[in-house]
């Protein structure tokens, strides 16, 4: 079960006045309609649906004091699940900036659940904002577009972090994948664009085949 509290950033005595505040402010800040098509607009749309879901829950004083009381039981929480809430406060710190924060909670989600494709590309990113680690960042990209081929955002971060480290061919044709299974990926669009061919083509006279022509 999600922090209801925790997601809008607020203490579990907070008055109704507090909890509209923080859910204006996320609207504000995190909307997703703020961001470009990629995984920022992912990460911001999931965010913002769990916000409404806090407020809500929150604003509605059955509700809070029912979420309250089974947020109290004790329960027996098994992997996937572990996985899934380090997962999504991973991506909770990644929007507020807490990097190394971000990185241990992606690092434990991939340790519970080494399949879940999602914890790998957050995992990903938050290592990307790190010089230092672009090349674990690399590799935990390809692994969850190895997981999940037929995510585009995975492609497109992959393609990102390639161009970053120069590799611009290998960019390119992640971008190219990326955009064959989503055509709009403003992402994965920038990338092919930037790392497409530098050198001007050949002139038609130049080569073998001009000298054959000009025969």
């Amino acid at each position: 079960m999600s922090d209801y509290y925790q997601v809008l950033g607020v203490p579990r005595t907070a008055k109704t006045d507090e909890i509209r505040q923080a859910y204006l402010r996320l609207a504000r800040e995190r909307h997703p309609d703020r961001f470009p098509e990629g995984p920022e607009r992912q990460q911001a749309h999931e965010l913002f649906q769990h916000a409404t879901a806090a407020f809500n829950t929150l604003m509605n004083e059955r509700a809070r004091r029912e979420y309250d009381q089974e947020m109290q039981r004790p329960r027996a929480v098994g992997p996937e699940e572990m996985a899934r809430v380090a997962c999504e406060n991973g991506f909770h710190c990644l929007e507020n900036k807490q990097y190394h924060e971000a990185v241990e909670l992606f690092r434990a989600a991939v340790t519970h659940a080494p399949g879940m494709a999602r914890a790998h590309a957050g995992l990903a990113s938050a290592l990307a904002r790190n010089p230092h680690w672009v090349r674990e960042a690399v590799h935990e990209a390809e692994e969850a577009a190895r997981l999940e081929p037929r995510v585009a955002a995975w492609h497109a971060l992959l393609a990102d972090l390639f161009l970053s480290q120069g590799m611009r061919l290998r960019a390119h044709r992640a971008a190219e994948t990326a955009l064959a299974l989503d055509p709009g990926d403003a992402r994965a669009q920038r990338v092919f664009d930037e790392s497409g061919p530098t050198e001007p083509p050949p002139e038609e006279g130049g080569g073998l085949l001009g000298r054959l022509r000009r025969r």
